[in-house]
């Protein structure tokens, strides 16, 4: 194991300037690289105390503006066009990526990682994402996922297209009462 001083707020480890003990693959491989962590030592130490001030106002300043930006992002739903069988699974999954490009194509530029997806989408409908633009930030973006750009709007409205597709069939099948 490994202490490190954390230089923001890490999600399930801890908070800016704590030192913390985690498995070296995690320091060396994500925390070091992101500049997320420093090594714990006597020189970091040092050098972290000597820039605590700056480190937490540059980190208020991204707060600030995340929350800016969180406010003008809250409710957005963005549709995804995606092939499915008969039952609304689809062919593959939508992926963070997908997500990513489709908030930054509706104006606000994200990326990726900020994306955070619970599990994979695999069916048609709206399906509701998280997205941390700062470590103490997060928004909610709704991800409709559909065949057509007409079911992406059904859907938007509350109905379910594949529903809507059954009972036309249904109703089309129905044979017709004998003329008299």
């Amino acid at each position: 194991m490994v202490d490190v001083i954390l230089l923001e707020r890490v999600q399930k480890l801890g908070q800016m300037g704590q030192i913390v003990n985690v498995r070296p693959g995690y320091a060396r491989n994500y925390l070091l690289p992101q500049k997320k962590a420093l090594r714990a030592t006597k020189d970091n130490l040092a050098y972290f105390e000597t820039q605590r001030t700056q480190l937490e106002a540059n980190n208020l300043q991204r707060k600030s503006e995340a929350s800016d930006v969180a406010a003008k992002l809250e409710g957005l739903a963005v549709a995804l066009i995606r092939q499915a069988g008969e039952g609304g699974q689809l062919y593959g999954s939508v992926a963070a990526r997908d997500i990513a490009e489709a908030v930054t194509a509706a104006g606000f530029t994200i990326e990726r990682q900020q994306i955070v997806l619970d599990r994979p989408i695999k069916t048609l409908g709206l399906h509701q994402v998280r997205v941390m633009l700062h470590p103490e930030v997060g928004v909610t973006v709704t991800a409709n996922v559909a065949q057509s750009d007409e079911g992406a709007r059904m859907q938007a409205a509350g109905i379910n297209p594949l529903e809507q597709r059954e009972e036309e069939e249904a109703a089309g099948e129905a044979p017709e009462p004998p003329a008299a």
